[in-house]
């Protein structure tokens, strides 16, 4: 039976002593992957002098782990450069900030290459690979200038934008041509999908066939959503556990009679925290009364450091908090309580469950995990409410969250007013609609259809993996 070669820019190796990783792609192949064998490939973090020529292998159970070290230069040009300075503001419609280099490209493009190199000599015939995210979109192009003939799918988890957006981006018609070279593209919305259809229409001359068939030349590809689910069993389980964590039981000894508002992102532009907490201000100017009465907990742990743009979003985050919880702070309350740690799960989902209303307000983004997490870990006989972007991919499923522009800081407010005095039935009624659709698409569920999918719908279920992922 084929195996299961998953590629990606991070491969995050479990720690022997069993700890998990706190979030992103690696629970989510993790999770949905454990029934599986197969190969997991892809840059192992690490800075050589030397480019790696071959993986380093590492074998965790039943994983097995290919890495690679990048150079200075390589992750200088490819990650911190094109991928994170150019790629990801585009695919988040923030034009402004997209900063195009021509040897940030080529590196983009080098280290492509020479993971195709490496990842060739261990396909075997019968393989499905599946490649996942923007600093890889290249590769099945350079794996089949290799040979390689394998059913190859590919995954964005980000969102992927409108042709005139994406067309502002140079070298975007090249990313085009590559990505067709895919079998299987999956993107988080219906959204997304006919961005990419639109893109590759508009721009290479391409033919929308019926249904999510894209054709090119005599090539044809499929362009097709598959919303990203999360590990539904396993946050309500760790909620329902949370209460004799010791974090847990002190923020709930703390807030008192006090109702918690939470944020939980990676600190990214997209994510929309000084406009967040901007809206939490507007809230509290407009309703006096609940000055001391409500506390907004963001936890926000810092990212991508060595990036300028990241390091000013983090001068602009405490300028913001600093001013609100100087002006409307009071002795013994705190409006806005801000925290840059990382927490494992445990302790997120039990902060999730303490707290009345879930603050979900990205800019742009692909799915946010976190605004499932957060319908995932509430108590059903008494339920928090969640706040979500319109403009978050999860927005287009779970459809019984106060949905908001981000933008409208009037609005947010709005939103979180209605949350904290919305009664206990409509709570209720609006959770357990949200935990359907959530159960029903769980992580499990993205992966066996993306790669039945991915297999030609061959095999019914999910295929069986001999080694890895």
């Amino acid at each position: 039976m084929s195996r299961l070669v998953v590629v990606s820019n991070r491969v995050a190796v479990p720690d022997p002593t069993g700890k998990g990783a706190a979030g992103g792609l690696a629970v989510a192949l993790r999770e949905a992957f454990e029934a599986y064998r197969g190969i997991w490939f892809g840059w192992s973090g690490k800075v050589a002098a030397q480019p790696s020529t071959q993986p380093k292998i590492v074998n965790r159970e039943r994983v097995q782990y290919a890495l690679m070290d990048l150079t200075s230069l390589d992750r200088q040009e490819y990650y911190n450069g094109f991928a994170n300075r150019a790629l990801w503001p585009i695919m988040h419609y923030r034009i402004g900030l997209s900063e195009f280099s021509r040897a940030d490209y080529a590196g983009y493009l080098r280290v492509n290459r020479s993971f195709a190199n490496a990842l060739a000599q261990m396909v075997q015939p019968d393989d499905l690979v599946w490649v996942h995210d923007y600093h890889l979109i290249p590769l099945a192009a350079e794996l089949r200038a290799l040979g390689i003939t394998n059913r190859i799918g590919y995954f964005h988890h980000i969102p992927w934008p409108a042709p005139e957006v994406l067309g502002t981006l140079p070298g975007s018609r090249e990313l085009l041509r590559a990505i067709t070279d895919y079998n299987l593209i999956g993107v988080q919305t219906e959204r997304d999908a006919d961005n990419l259809r639109r893109c590759l229409v508009q721009e290479l001359g391409a033919v929308h066939r019926k249904g999510d068939v894209v054709e090119l030349g005599n090539h044809q590809t499929r362009v097709k959503g598959f919303p990203i689910g999360i590990d539904v069993r396993g946050f309500e389980q760790a909620a329902l556990r949370s209460s004799s964590h010791r974090l847990v039981r002190q923020t709930t000894a703390g807030l008192g009679s006090r109702r918690l508002i939470i944020g939980v992102d990676r600190l990214d532009y997209s994510k929309g925290i000084p406009e967040r907490m901007e809206s939490f201000e507007r809230f509290l100017v407009g309703n006096p009364d609940q000055r001391g009465q409500v506390t907004y907990l963001q936890i926000t742990p810092t990212s991508r450091s060595e990036v300028p743009e990241y390091a000013t979003l983090s001068r602009e985050v405490n300028e913001t908090l600093g001013r609100i919880n100087g002006s409307l702070g009071e002795p013994g309350w705190v409006p806005i309580h801000y925290v840059n740690s990382t927490y494992p799960r445990s302790v997120l989902a039990g902060l999730h469950r303490l707290s009345r209303v879930g603050l979900v307000t990205p800019m742009r983004d692909g799915m946010n995990l976190v605004a499932k997490e957060y319908v995932a870990a509430q108590n059903p006989d008494d339920p928090g409410v969640l706040v979500l972007s319109k403009f978050a991919g999860a927005a287009e499923q779970l459809t019984d969250a106060l949905l908001v522009n981000p933008n409208d800081k009037f609005e947010v407010a709005e939103a979180i007013r209605d949350a904290l005095y919305m009664g206990r039935d409509e709570r209720i009624q609006r959770w357990t609609r949200m935990m359907g659709t959530i159960r029903q698409t769980d992580v499990s569920w993205w992966a066996s259809t993306f790669l039945k999918d991915l297999a030609g719908g061959k095999n019914a279920g999910r295929p069986r993996i001999q080694v890895g992922v």
